[in-house]
């Protein structure tokens, strides 16, 4: 006889990576605003703030930058990400198997997991950097630090690097439940942060807080900047479908607001608190001026502020984390996910040791979007243009193939020819390639995948 509380069990655990999700496991969109709210207004945002101060960018720039970037990215997620998701109901891997086929797929989710797994790694190392604040013993890393800094901070991001990935082993709806808890007071710590911080500025001229000079060598960057940042850091999630794989848990369209919550607490006011720290510190401290989020915002607002830059890289840490292992499970689909959310939680742990990821996260985050952006196009083509330009529908999979060279080919010599475009155009930050790079693809796919691409075995 089944044992209904196993069946609960088991109902609990199943997050559907390998079939449509049912009606009745669909939420609210109560469940997609905390988790939005909570990554968004997370670790990377204590990185973030400050780079933009140290790359040079003025008040206006940043602030209408800001205004204008993060809501064209909130639009692709309702008007686009959320639509196919809701369409689709699968996970981005599980729909690119049936147009790319298993062994490019493969390929695919190998580079994906791996930079999820970077990314959250640099939030282990947020993170760190607040809980090695009260230990002497603990090096901060600065922005020439890439290696690890000790064995104390080795030590540090080990121990939060386990306490992450056991969350996020967990599933979906734990890790929205402990965005959900998270999410509303962290916005009023950084509120508080900025708070605290301005009238112990020097000036509170905006000329001299973001003072339009860039820190440390880096190159400066002005409004295009600032705006495609803001629409493209999550490039990855949105064009790419990333998102897909919570997405496809929507009730209804409305749902796909849910990202404003974070674009616009998190990817907007807390990026400029946080640049406030930063200049706060460059007022105080001059060149010694410290870029580590835990320091800084202890100067700020003491020890309220430590616990939430370890909550802020938890909240980040965990749904990447998450989206990592369902990478790696969709590579290898005889493990279960809980055992690829264990090996993304393992190479994120490690990642978090060297803080060049976070130090260079402008960049790096940059780099992710426009390398996995394109395969979005892809899905986009199948699901709205297929039919009307005459483009086989899951081609993969209606042709009995593992590997579609037109995908490939469509998603390979664009991205390289964004990164040639960055290097040799001096372009400041990779995110200004990304929509060429995503359109490129798209056209570049429609072509090949009418001349070389897998054709449908006829009956």
């Amino acid at each position: 006889m089944t044992n209904p509380a196993q069946e609960a069990d088991d109902h609990a655990a199943n997050e559907y990576e390998n079939e449509r999700v049912p009606d009745k496991a669909l939420k609210g969109p109560a469940s997609f605003w905390g988790m939005y709210a909570g990554e968004h207004t997370a670790g990377t945002e204590f990185m973030i703030g400050p780079l933009f101060v140290a790359y040079g960018v003025g008040a206006g720039d940043l602030i209408l930058g800001l205004l204008l970037g993060n809501l064209a990215a909130v639009l692709t997620w309702r008007y686009l990400t959320t639509p196919v998701s809701m369409r689709l109901r699968h996970t981005l891997y599980h729909k690119l198997e049936k147009i790319c086929g298993r062994r490019l797929v493969s390929a695919y989710n190998l580079a994906n997991g791996l930079l999820f797994c970077f990314l959250a790694g640099a939030m282990v190392t947020v993170s760190a950097t607040a809980v090695g604040v009260p230990f002497p013993e603990v090096k901060m890393p600065g922005f020439t630090d890439m290696m690890p800094t000790g064995f104390a901070w080795s030590a540090v991001v080990v121990v939060l690097g386990v306490l992450m990935t056991a969350v996020a082993m967990r599933g979906y709806s734990t890790v929205a439940k402990v965005a959900n808890y998270a999410a509303p007071w962290m916005f009023l710590v950084f509120a508080a942060c900025a708070l605290a911080t301005i009238p112990k500025l020097d000036s509170k001229e905006l000329s001299d807080i973001w003072t339009g000079i860039p820190q440390a060598g880096n190159p400066k960057i002005g409004f295009w900047g600032v705006f495609f940042f803001a629409w493209f850091c999550n490039a990855a999630m949105h064009l790419g479908m990333s998102d897909m794989s919570v997405l496809r848990f929507a009730r209804k369209p409305s749902c796909g607001w849910a990202p404003a919550a974070g674009m616009y607490l998190g990817h907007c006011l807390a990026w400029i608190a946080a640049s406030l720290l930063f200049a706060y510190q460059i007022q105080k401290h001059g060149a010694n001026a410290s870029v580590a989020p835990g320091p800084i915002v202890f100067d700020a607002v003491g020890w309220t502020g430590l616990i939430c830059v370890v909550i802020a890289g938890w909240t980040t840490a965990n749904p990447t984390i998450y989206r990592a292992g369902l990478a790696f499970q969709g590579m290898v689909p005889s493990i279960s996910r809980t055992t690829a959310t264990l090996a993304a939680g393992v190479v994120c742990t490690i990642a978090g040791l060297f803080p060049a990821l976070a130090m260079k996260l402008l960049d790096f985050v940059g780099i992710y979007g426009m390398v996995l952006a394109p395969v979005g196009a892809f899905i986009v083509v199948d699901v709205f243009l297929a039919k009307k330009l005459g483009v086989p529908e899951d081609p993969a999979e209606a042709a009995g193939s593992s590997f579609n060279i037109a995908a490939l080919l469509a998603w390979v010599l664009p991205a390289a020819a964004g990164f040639w475009a960055v290097k040799h155009f001096s372009m400041p930050l990779p995110t200004y390639a990304t929509l060429p790079v995503w359109i490129a693809s798209g056209l570049l796919y429609i072509i090949l995948a009418k001349t070389i691409g897998p054709k449908p075995i006829r009956p």
